[in-house]
């Protein structure tokens, strides 16, 4: 009979000391829908929305040493030409550990690593949010959350610049474009 070796908590051979971020919780913090044309808008011969991102907003808050808030605010809208048939505000909310991790890398794991982890269960909400609404269920299209956060580098070396230039430049990460 084989020998199973049990592995210890945090993987095979992780020292004490080793990096790691984990999601301890997720949960809604703030969810509303908008049906402005009902019954209109839920007429059967309408054409199905297009869904589109107006907002993308990811926020950090440092909690204590170690832990911290990733935050997804998004703003979808349902529409047909220039229509609004529905809009959906959903704030997702991540409650994440980072044990050891590097002050060069915790940016990069808060901006990128969580809220990719953290985007499909935003993404399901949403559907059955627009589902329950009385439309079909629609899903987002994935987010690449690492150009994201290459665009917001970017702006921020910008806004470095344009500060010692003396202009002043707001610093969120935010896309507010729609959906690629």
């Amino acid at each position: 009979m084989a020998e199973t070796q049990e592995t210890p908590p945090g993987g095979a051979g992780t020292p004490a000391d080793h990096p790691r971020v984990a999601i301890q919780a997720q949960y809604v913090k703030d969810l509303s829908f908008e049906n402005p044309r009902a019954p209109f808008s839920l007429q059967r011969d309408r054409q199905l929305p297009q869904l589109q991102l107006r907002r993308l907003e990811i926020k950090r808050q440092k909690l204590a040493a170690d832990h911290h808030e990733v935050i997804l605010d998004l703003r979808v809208e349902g529409c047909t030409g220039e229509d609004i048939l529905f809009m959906v505000e959903l704030s997702y909310v991540g409650l994440v550990v980072a044990l050891n991790v590097p002050e060069s890398s915790l940016e990069p794991s808060l901006l990128v690593e969580c809220p990719r982890l953290l985007f499909p269960f935003a993404r399901r909400i949403i559907a059955d949010t627009i589902r329950d609404g009385g439309f079909p269920p629609l899903l987002l299209d994935p987010i690449d959350f690492v150009e994201l956060y290459r665009r917001h580098q970017q702006q921020v070396g910008t806004e470095a610049e344009s500060d010692r230039e003396g202009q002043a430049v707001a610093n969120p990460i935010v896309d507010d474009g729609e959906a690629d």
